[in-house]
């Protein structure tokens, strides 16, 4: 089942976010707070939403989180998948695709035309996954990101 995350998520989606983090070698990036989640998912204007895959007995499996982008190009936003998560112990019971087609299944409804995601390069069963479903990489574009002092540098 896929269900919108609810406030009382967050503690479970921000354990997610660590066990994401921590697959991708990179738990040391990952900073976010639950107070940050809550707000940014739940606060007084959202910038990020969730939703959340369940078991038939009603255990998180896992969860995307994601935000609008806007294209230019085609004039309309579009769906910027920032997170995909399925627990290693629960993968291959179908719960990536229900996740990823109630993301398509928003875009149809509102007329978005993207939907947008980064998969690292070594990471081949989700790439395989996502070309499963027809997704096609952009390997003509590169992904650039200030972050910490380059960011602080540039700003000030």
């Amino acid at each position: 089942m896929i269900r919108t995350a609810v406030p009382d998520d967050v503690p479970v989606i921000h354990q997610m976010i660590r066990e994401l983090a921590e697959y991708e070698k990179a738990l040391h990036e990952a900073r976010a707070t639950e107070e940050q989640l809550r707000e940014a998912l739940f606060g007084e204007r959202p910038a990020a939403f969730a939703h959340i895959a369940e078991t038939d007995a009603g255990e998180v499996a896992g969860f995307a989180l994601w935000f609008l982008n806007f294209s230019t190009w085609r004039g309309v936003h579009g769906i910027y998948l920032e997170d995909l998560y399925v627990r290693p112990q629960l993968r291959g019971g179908g719960h990536g695709k229900a996740l990823l087609t109630e993301l398509a299944r928003i875009c149809v409804a509102r007329g978005y035309e993207r939907l947008e995601w980064s998969v690292l390069n070594w990471n081949a069963p989700s790439i395989s996954f996502y070309e499963s479903l027809g997704a096609k990489p952009q390997d003509e574009w590169t992904v650039y990101r200030l972050t910490d002092g380059a960011l602080a540098s540039l700003g000030s």
